[in-house]
């Protein structure tokens, strides 16, 4: 789901909380090393998403932070913020000239530059904290 979180909204906020689970307290933020990624450019999203990006020949940039339960990416356009919430089970990550990350039919591709490079730590991050939830509901014996 895509909120526009430019300002604080009560509904907003607690249903991205029952999608993703509530933010981390700050003695699990710092077991984590952080739980958030440094701002990423986008390279390309999907179709439904392209109200999102500037149409001026801005450059386009998002960050991802770390749920219990999914992920929010947290992209900028102008002076407005959207947040797009990603369960763990629906989430899907790409590494091809870049990092994709595809959910709910719909996709974000990151730049390959310098930034996703430093995000490169926070990505494996991500990673493990999907598999430990996916783990969590492994039904095979």
């Amino acid at each position: 789901m895509i909120f526009n979180t430019t300002y604080i909204n009560k509904q907003n906020i607690d249903l991205i909380n029952d999608i993703v689970g509530k933010p981390f307290n700050f003695l699990q933020a710092f077991k984590l090393k952080g739980i958030g990624s440094k701002r990423m450019i986008i390279e390309n999203v999907s179709p439904n998403f392209k109200y999102l990006l500037n149409t001026v020949a801005d450059a386009n940039y998002a960050n991802i932070e770390l749920r219990p339960h999914g992920i929010l990416i947290h992209i900028i356009k102008g002076l407005q913020n959207f947040t797009w919430a990603i369960p763990y089970y629906q989430l899907v990550i790409y590494k091809v000239n870049g990092s994709s990350i595809h959910a709910q039919g719909r996709f974000i591709h990151f730049k390959n530059n310098k930034t996703l490079k430093e995000n490169k730590k926070f990505f494996n991050k991500l990673l493990n904290e999907k598999i430990k939830f996916d783990e969590k509901y492994n039904f095979q014996t």
